[in-house]
């Protein structure tokens, strides 16, 4: 198992931030502005505030990431230190792990990217592969040191990225929205990793949440931000949560027993558009004399995706959810099997979806890939959403008046002129579903393939995205979502599809009351 995660490095970091404020290069407002806040050490501080209140960019600065020669460029004003120095000259003292765990791989095996820091950081050599191999059990990571890091799923990534931050043992430990790629049981396998580690140590923490009721249990203190300003709460959970819980869920804070209750109306059902036939997934061929054999995900898969439903894949964290997503979607090829075209969609073209050509493909089916940044291909927000309506020949002006309506909606007004790369994890997040929603309801796709589609989202925004999914499905559209969102299950599911074992069944629970077998295990 190796040596487990001991205390190490010393007492807490304190923090102190005076007057301080960022201002992103490109960018005409402050992220944030007149912060003044102290964390002392040993503090277990959660960081809440509405999507876009600058919490990543509060975490990117403690960590050293902003400022004049750093990697994030921008203006800052005021005083951001770290154990009375500035931010970007105690990089050795914390661990960071960001919303995109994609951003912080930089070695091509998994155990090599747990010792890059250990490494950088000078640490014993004699050292360094036990604490790899004590952090990568702690977090439940299902594969040796020599596994690609290329070949994991998104979950398998951020278990990864948190093992090498803890296998650091910083003394300021940041974590942004740690467990969001993480299945229900990696989430709490996480979370109780943080109990020991918090427990054990005198390390701070400061912690980006949106499931508040999930990690309240870890902190000790809520501070709560302005989108551009400062702090507007500051103290213990239950008296943070107790004064001003009322005006916080109305700003799209998530409150422990204030969940939001979008209006969803019955899908209206419908024959099938699509149908995975048999379906079989194997991993990539890794490159190098030892690299691991290809192995099977999928196998036998048969799943109908009827009009006017909402189905739900769900399982634990690399079992080839994002993977059938992506060939329902047309956009991968399988091992063994084929997705073929049903009803309207097969008037269209009777071939395998992923033999279709991209134009018809796009026009039939929208997609929502597990990283954001995969999807964009204009310099601006507005441009962004301008291209599919366009491309389908709706009027020039009839597209800019859909395209306002859905920067309104999904709050994205402000950033209408930024380019898509710059936004935060949850506007990325919203932009890439408006994408997809772009074309208009009258011009929307027959499919829409999603992966994670309310991540990073506050109340407001995340109920914003379930209605306009709502209306597309009682409009007749299939909705596939693979997601561990719980209370999207909850309030937009009519199949739910576990994916695990090799194989996907319907769940007992759905909203249309069905309970039969998707597709065998292998």
């Amino acid at each position: 198992m190796g040596e487990r995660l001991r205390p190490g490095g010393g007492p807490g970091a304190r923090v102190e931030l005076s007057g301080w404020g960022w201002q992103h290069s490109g960018r005409d407002t402050h992220a944030l502005r007149g912060v003044d806040l102290t964390i002392e050490p040993g503090e277990r501080v959660l960081l809440l505030g509405a999507s876009g209140a600058g919490k990543s960019t509060l975490l990117h600065s403690l960590a050293g990431l902003t400022g004049p020669d750093s990697a994030i460029s921008g203006d800052q004003e005021g005083a951001l230190l770290v154990d009375g120095e500035p931010a970007d000259r105690r990089r050795g003292l914390v661990g960071l792990v960001s919303q995109d765990p994609e951003t912080q791989l930089v070695m091509a095996r998994a155990g090599d990217d747990v010792a890059f820091g250990l490494e950088n950081l000078g640490t014993e050599p004699g050292l360094i592969w036990p604490r790899v191999d004590g952090a990568l059990a702690e977090v439940g990571f299902p594969y040796g040191r020599r596994h690609s890091t290329g070949a994991l799923s998104g979950g398998e990534k951020q278990r990864l990225v948190i093992a090498g931050a803890l296998a650091v043992r910083p003394r300021l430990l940041l974590l942004d929205e740690p467990t969001a790629n993480l299945d229900p049981d990696g989430a709490a396998l996480v979370r109780g990793v943080l109990q020991r580690l918090l427990a054990e140590t005198e390390a701070t923490l400061v912690l980006v949440e949106h499931r508040v009721a999930d990690v309240v249990d870890l902190v000790d203190r809520v501070v709560v931000l302005e989108p551009g300003g400062g702090v507007i709460a500051d103290g213990a959970p239950g008296a943070v949560f107790a004064e001003h819980g009322r005006s916080l869920a109305a700003q799209g804070v998530w409150i422990p027993g204030r969940e939001p209750e979008p209006d969803v109306s019955p899908g209206a059902g419908g024959s099938p558009l699509l149908e995975a036939v048999g379906v079989a997934a194997r991993t990539p061929v890794e490159l190098g004399a030892r690299s691991a054999s290809p192995r099977t995900v999928l196998s036998g898969v048969d799943l109908p995706v009827a009009a006017g439903t909402a189905t739900a894949l769900t399982g634990p964290n690399g079992a080839g959810k994002s993977t059938l997503l992506m060939m329902l979607a047309g956009l991968g090829r399988p091992y063994r099997g084929e997705v073929l075209p049903r009803g309207p969609l097969a008037e269209a073209d009777r071939r395998p979806l992923r033999r279709w050509p991209a134009r018809r493909l796009a026009r039939h089916v929208g997609t929502v890939f597990q990283h954001a940044e995969d999807q964009f291909v204009t310099p601006t927000v507005r441009e962004e959403l301008l291209f599919a309506p366009l491309r389908a020949g709706m009027e020039r002006g009839a597209a800019d008046a859909w395209v306002d309506e859905l920067l309104e909606r999904l709050r994205l007004t402000r950033l209408a002129d930024v380019h898509p790369y710059t936004l935060s994890g949850g506007e990325k997040r919203r932009l890439s579903v408006a994408t997809a929603l772009s074309s208009g309801p009258a011009h929307a796709p027959d499919v829409l393939a999603l992966d994670e589609p309310t991540f990073g989202q506050d109340t407001r925004t995340w109920t914003e995205l379930v209605e306009l999914l709502g209306v597309l499905r009682t409009e007749g559209r299939a909705v596939v979502m693979a997601t561990h969102d719980e209370l999207l299950l909850r309030h937009l599911t009519d199949t739910r599809v576990r994916v695990s074992d090799g194989g996907a069944r319907a769940e007992s629970g759905s909203r249309s009351g069905t309970d039969r077998e998707e597709g065998g295990s292998a």
